[in-house]
């Protein structure tokens, strides 16, 4: 009597290796998630943002599902792209884990960072996890705080490094690694840019955000009221989507909801913010220093674009 083999490959795929996720594109589908975009996530893996693309069609190919969203401005997860990057997150860690154990940085010790909250949440993490990869020996103590206290604490040496925004000159030497224009931003179609005293939208004090916004408008004598605080900038966007205030960003935060303030409403100009890095030539900070340079291009929280 004869007797079939059976096999568990799915029909239609005759070759295995199809089965096989390829790492270097689960590292770059996790670089996309983390940007938010495909140029910032091309600077990320040293690929042209074309290249980063053909590699999403090529994944989306193989599983057989649309891992994102895409359009002019954002770069949006699927349901299934939500799914797909929890394994690639731990595909890539296990790789760069795997790559330690045997290519390791020697380099050990501990390293003080100080940063405000808003690269805290955006640009710290990420470098945060690359030191732990590529100098696991090395830990990192963080502090985050306004940027005038991160400055102070620098100058004091109670940090090794600083990163900081400033509109104005730093209170230390430093590096400038980006700059852009500060903006006066409102709700798309919002009203609370009519009101007098004008509501305003700020962080903490020491932020350097703040600083320009109230030293712009006393120096043209208009009247303001701090309507709403938050320790980053995010809360101030949810108070701008409230229509609760104006407040003084990035311009590359506008997007279809935050628009520039209109010229005819008088308000000053605020001049650029920069994010300077400031360290103390130790190895540690200098090693951590130099993971900086490859995320230079997604410092900026510029719109997602493809």
């Amino acid at each position: 009597m004869n007797q079939e083999t059976s096999t568990n490959r799915p029909s239609g795929d005759p070759h295995p290796a199809t089965r096989t996720l390829n790492l270097d594109a689960a590292r770059t589908f996790v670089a996309i998630c983390e940007t938010g975009s495909f140029r910032r996530a091309a600077a990320r893996v040293n690929r042209s943002p074309s290249a980063v693309s053909l590699q999403v069609g090529k994944l989306e190919e193989q599983l057989g599902v649309r891992l994102l969203h895409r359009d002019a401005r954002r770069v949006r997860l699927t349901d299934q792209g939500e799914v797909l990057l929890g394994f690639a997150r731990r595909l890539v860690g296990i790789s760069d884990e795997a790559m330690a154990v045997f290519h390791g940085s020697p380099l050990s010790g501990s390293l003080r960072l100080a940063a405000p909250h808003d690269l805290g949440v955006s640009l710290v993490p990420g470098l945060l996890r690359r030191m732990a990869e590529t100098h696991p020996r090395i830990r990192v103590d963080v502090r985050l705080d306004s940027s005038e206290t991160v400055q102070r604490l620098f100058a004091e040496g109670d940090a090794n490094l600083a990163l900081f925004n400033e509109a104005g000159s730093p209170l230390v030497p430093a590096r400038d690694l980006y700059s852009e224009e500060l903006r006066w931003l409102m709700r798309d179609g919002g009203r609370a840019v009519e009101q007098d005293p004008l509501p305003l939208a700020v962080a903490q004090m020491g932020c350097a955000w703040r600083d320009a916004a109230l030293g712009a408008l006393e120096g043209v004598g208009r009247s303001y009221r701090v309507a709403y605080s938050s320790d980053t900038s995010m809360g101030q966007v949810a108070a701008l989507r409230a229509d609760l205030a104006v407040a003084a960003l990035p311009g590359s935060l506008a997007d279809r909801d935050l628009v520039e303030v209109p010229e005819h409403w008088g308000l000053p100009p605020l001049g650029r913010t920069h994010i300077y890095l400031a360290d103390d030539g130790s190895d540690t900070a200098k090693a951590f220093a130099a993971l900086i340079k490859p995320d230079l291009r997604s410092i900026a929280p510029t719109p997602p674009t493809t």
